[in-house]
């Protein structure tokens, strides 16, 4: 992983900061969320991946770039995350006082 970090942190920062941008703008559209049963599959999906990177099913350079895609997912995610929380905190306005 020192690896990846080390030889492909360009990538792994413009992943960053796209996401960042993503969770930024993510709340703006207002859009139908995804079923249950899809994002079970997507789950499944993605922890499938990563128990094939961990034990190493896949060989060689097609692994490294599992290995590569599966960190930059990763970063996307926490910087959409981050993006997110940044928009609440700087577009966050206060509920009107109730009057009485």
């Amino acid at each position: 992983m020192i690896y990846l970090a080390t030889f492909n942190w360009g990538w792994l920062v413009a992943a960053a900061l796209l996401g960042l941008a993503m969770g930024w703008i993510a709340v703006v559209h207002r859009g139908q969320g995804w079923s249950t049963v899809t994002l079970r599959k997507f789950i499944v999906l993605v922890a499938a991946l990563v128990a094939a990177s961990v034990l190493q099913f896949v060989p060689s350079r097609p692994g490294y770039w599992l290995d590569l895609g599966l960190a930059m997912f990763a970063v996307y995610v926490v910087g959409c995350a981050i993006g997110s929380w940044l928009r609440h905190l700087v577009l966050a306005r206060p509920a009107p006082a109730a009057e009485a």
